[in-house]
């Protein structure tokens, strides 16, 4: 992937290495010397790492990110702490000056592009949440409580796959201050609950005694509910070669034992924030593609949908030789339900009138609203005979009881239909549209509440 990732040491020595090392992963690398240029860099020039260095002459870097944490304007930058340090103690500060995570010197090549690579990644998802909120804001739409979820510190459901019992209790210990932590023994037995239960993390020990920890990955990448769930594996010291084959399957990242406790929390941290954020935009997205599809007032498909789905209906139609009906129905006198009792009372005709048309499309059959007060069924392997009985089932079921428009007042509604058929090899959609328009039309000039067919 590429990314923009600020080194910042005194040394040019370690500049140059660190720079060089992430270079070979291509990404584009930035330098400062000192925490305030590294400010003035973040505060003018994109930056999506910032690599800091603990020990710098003047300002130091828990001050740098102390700054740069407290600052609206890089305060979503992330931050790892590099340092020679590596005392607890010397973490606890690191997190309370707001750092994301850490790498000790000297720097493994491994750590150093998993680190890097996790938190560009939860910065792109940052970002783009945020320019989605702006966007929303700008169309005037509230902002949603997914949103201020997704980008809270909040906890989340994690569970731990170990089968050394000490080893899993001391990790439920360290973790369920902040997160529901969960321990599973059995491999197949973590692998079920994972598919079923909604989880935000897993850890994954390369240890098992009766299983294999890397299956176990590979099976949660392959199911379709455990697809997007964070791994992270806990690995031995040494075991390099298992840990690549890891990170090659699409582990997210890893903890090297023995596990110190500020460092399994920054690492959870992270991974919880970027399910968060990744279950949120892949929502909007849902979202957004099902608005993109639907009519927001009667919940059935819009315009632009069923035109689509028309046009490849009718090929496959001519193509297969089968036959295709659609229907248009059209609420009578809707102007007059408007003008007597407002848009209100209008929209709740429409939903009712929705709710209707819903009970009398069968499965195969596709409606939607046009626009206003006109509605399309269309329906597949239906000749003209079978059409008219939809239709004429349709306008009784509308005709038989009042519309109930508030406790104390029913309104009396009809609807016209128009059918047509697919009948001719150089019919096309906008052909059968017309043909069933002018049937609508026929049935209002010949008294309304009637189905009118037109033939080719």
């Amino acid at each position: 992937m590429t990314a923009r990732v600020l080194v910042v040491d005194d040394i040019m020595a370690n500049v140059k290495l660190l720079g060089a090392r992430l270079t070979a992963e291509y990404f584009e690398v930035l330098s400062a010397s000192s925490g305030q240029q590294a400010i003035d860099i973040c505060n003018s020039e994109r930056v999506d790492v910032v690599l800091l260095d603990v020990m710098m002459p003047g300002m130091d870097g828990y001050e740098a990110c102390r700054r740069l944490k407290k600052d609206p304007r890089t305060h979503h930058l992330p931050v790892i702490m590099v340092t020679a340090l590596d005392q607890p103690s010397d973490r606890v500060q690191g997190l309370e000056a707001g750092a994301d995570d850490f790498l000790t010197k000297p720097v493994d090549d491994i750590a150093l592009v998993t680190r890097v690579k996790n938190l560009a990644r939860l910065k792109m998802l940052n970002d783009e949440m945020v320019m989605r909120a702006m966007t929303g804001r700008q169309l005037g739409l509230a902002d949603n409580d997914a949103l201020a979820l997704a980008l809270g510190e909040n906890g989340g459901r994690v569970m731990i796959v170990d089968d050394h019992p000490r080893s899993s209790v001391r990790l439920v210990e360290a973790l369920e201050k902040t997160y529901v932590a969960v321990a599973e023994r059995d491999s197949e037995a973590a692998l079920t609950r994972l598919s079923q239960e909604p989880f935000d993390l897993v850890l994954v020990s390369l240890s098992l005694a009766c299983a294999d920890g890397l299956r176990l990955c590979s099976q949660l990448r392959s199911l379709e509910s455990t697809r997007h769930l964070p791994i992270i594996i806990l690995v031995e010291p040494g075991d390099d070669a298992r840990l690549m084959r890891g990170l090659d399957m699409g582990v997210n990242d890893y903890l090297m034992r023995p596990i110190e406790r500020h460092e399994l929390m920054a690492r959870v941290k992270t991974q919880t924030k970027r399910k968060r954020h990744s279950d949120f935009l892949r929502n909007r997205l849902e979202e957004s593609v099902e608005q993109s599809i639907t009519d927001s007032l009667t919940g059935l498909h819009n315009r632009r949908y069923l035109e689509s789905h028309l046009k490849t209906l009718v090929a496959q139609s001519l193509a297969n030789g089968r036959a295709l009906s659609v229907l248009i129905s059209d609420i009578d006198h809707f102007k007059h339900v408007n003008d007597s009792f407002g848009h209100d009372g209008g929209d709740a005709v429409l939903r009712e009138f929705s709710q209707r048309l819903r009970r009398n499309t069968r499965g195969i059959d596709l409606a939607g609203r046009l626009g206003g007060e006109e509605f399309l069924i269309i329906m597949p392997d239906t000749d003209m005979t079978r059409a008219y009985q939809v239709a004429e089932r349709l306008r009784a079921c509308v005709a038989a009881d009042d519309f109930e428009l508030s406790s104390e007042r029913n309104l009396r509604v009809t609807t016209s239909c128009g059918v047509a058929t697919l009948e001719r090899p150089d019919d096309t959609p906008e052909t059968l549209f017309k043909r069933a328009d002018r049937a609508l039309y026929a049935a209002k000039r010949t008294g309304r509440n009637r189905v009118v067919t037109e033939a080719a």
